[in-house]
């Protein structure tokens, strides 16, 4: 087979462009850094442009490194993160700069919405539950803060909807993106009216995309992207999903017995059903592409993303001489982990770098002395396993709560045979891991095999392009060793969070500290 695909993943930290031929295997992936930036204290924000650009890069460099002639490729598919938003004029240039789904600068106004009822009935409208990062809360803010933004706003976009915007001119968007936004009633797939009107967020009806199918061919390469891109103008585009749908199909997930995790820069966890869940409400819902299901998500900013601080701060030291020996720092951690697991270790890790359950701090508990930097790396991969589990506690519960019997893993620890036995063992449950690395972009070149005819079906392309490669049972000897550990955990977030609150509420409610004028401190 001669025929290729080109998935774009477009992440938190990092936009991947991996090419693949139709069996799903993983011919080559360039990446490219996206810089995050931080104007203000809880803003998150990307320069839309450049990740463009940075794309474009990624796109002509895999087809050199891999030799691949552009008149192989039968469909490029973007994926990326979901929520958060991209708006842009009536000429398809940013109004301003991106926001990425981890900002928080709408909590005050979601605060307000719950003191005063207003968001009672939201959930049943969309399905799901109202966060910070969620485009629909985004636009609220715009509304009260950036009214100019509403003003010159054409198009509301997702990530992904962006980049295939550049690539071939279309605006829409899929299920997907639409349910993560919280824009659509995820039952019928329509906009929810009534809930936009309802937030007072009418102006921002028309400018939303229209909603189409993820496996559709929209248009073929632009005569400018084919330029940017060393790509054949005419090459189909197709639609595309978000990534956690994305790693959902590139993991074989297809039944309902199948819990789907991505450890990145949320703990992601998925189920499927057969039609919305709605208790426990999830995070995040949307329709799913195989056989008329639902997948219902839980979403904190609490897994891998917090051992990629700590590599890229703390540990910088460590990362360069590992690259110097030909080696990653994730090598390095990985075994050290595996020795520090040989030995009695009570220390925790909580990993809230970027916020977590009852507004516990992140940091660690029960350093001693006699630690070494495996004991604490060791801490740091068992508190993400552990954050993980948490939010499964409720995920799992409920009258609308699937029954699960396997893991499939997905994200930076899928890459550890270290890590995903402590995700089996912490789960309590065997951990499978499909074939590949870039589980998003392969996710998205599904969906264009689709598109394209190569298969007629997302449940085609997920049988012949899936295969399950690495197969982690619990270990019954440290099952029950790390359950005990995990209830000191989860005791001591509830406790150390109350804490915390009741520090931040004293600092909050001090007076001010008056200091008196330089002058009349001179005298």
């Amino acid at each position: 087979m001669r025929e290729r695909l080109i998935g774009i993943d477009a992440g938190g930290t990092m936009t991947k462009v991996a090419l693949f031929d139709p069996l799903g295997n993983e011919l080559g992936c360039e990446r490219r850094p996206n810089r995050m930036l931080f104007p203000k204290a809880n803003w998150t924000e990307r320069d839309a442009d450049a990740m463009w650009h940075a794309t474009c890069e990624a796109i002509r460099n895999l087809m050199e490194k891999t030799n691949t002639a552009p008149e192989q490729i039968v469909a490029i598919t973007p994926s990326g993160f979901g929520a958060g938003v991209f708006v842009v004029d009536r000429s398809g240039n940013p109004v301003r700069n991106g926001i990425v789904s981890t900002d928080s600068r709408s909590s005050a106004i979601i605060g307000e919405w719950a003191e005063s009822g207003l968001i009672s009935d939201l959930p049943s409208q969309i399905q799901q539950q109202i966060w910070p990062g969620q485009t629909l809360a985004l636009l609220s803010w715009f509304s009260r803060f950036e009214p100019e933004t509403v003003e010159r706003t054409a198009h509301v976009l997702l990530c992904k909807d962006f980049l295939r915007m550049r690539l071939c001119g279309d605006v829409s968007t899929d299920p997907t993106d639409a349910g993560c936004a919280g824009v659509v009633d995820v039952n019928s797939g329509s906009v929810a009216t009534g809930a936009l009107e309802q937030l007072g967020l009418s102006a921002w009806i028309n400018k939303l995309p229209p909603v189409r199918p993820s496996t559709e061919v929209v248009a073929g390469l632009s005569d400018a992207a084919a330029e940017q891109t060393g790509l054949l103008a005419g090459t189909p585009v197709a639609r595309g999903v978000y990534d956690v749908v994305g790693c959902a199909l590139s993991s074989g997930v297809a039944t309902s017995n199948q819990l789907a995790v991505v450890a990145g820069t949320f703990s992601i966890n998925s189920t499927l059903h057969s039609r919305p869940a709605l208790n426990p409400l999830p995070t995040i819902q949307a329709a799913y592409p195989v056989a008329g299901t639902f997948l219902a998500t839980s979403a904190t900013p609490t897994s891998a993303s917090n051992l990629e601080w700590m590599c890229k701060t703390m540990l910088a030291a460590e990362g360069d001489r590992a690259i110097r020996e030909g080696k990653s720092i994730y090598d390095v951690c990985n075994s050290l982990v595996d020795v520090a697991l040989r030995r009695d270790n009570d220390i925790l890790f909580f990993p809230f770098l970027f916020g977590g359950p009852k507004g516990a701090p992140g940091g660690f508990l029960g350093l001693t002395a006699d630690n070494n930097l495996g004991d604490v790396m060791r801490a740091v991969y068992e508190g993400i396993v552990f954050a993980h589990k948490y939010d499964l506690e409720t995920h799992l519960a409920g009258p609308d709560a699937a029954t699960c019997d396997v893991v499939r893993l997905a994200g930076g620890p899928s890459r550890s045979d270290v890590w995903a036995q402590m995700f089996s063992d912490g789960l309590n449950l065997p951990v499978e891991i499909a074939n590949g690395t870039e589980f998003g972009a392969k996710g998205a070149a599904m969906c264009g095999a689709v598109a394209s005819g190569l298969y007629p079906d997302v449940q085609t392309a997920i049988d012949k392009m899936v295969v399950v490669e690495r197969r982690f049972d619990p270990d019954p000897t440290r099952v029950e060793a790390i359950e005990e550990k995990y209830g000191n955990y989860r005791d001591a977030v509830t406790s150390i969070g109350a804490i915390w609150n009741m520090q931040k509420l004293r600092r909050n409610t001090r007076p001010p500290v008056l200091v008196e004028d330089e002058t009349n401190l001179a005298n």
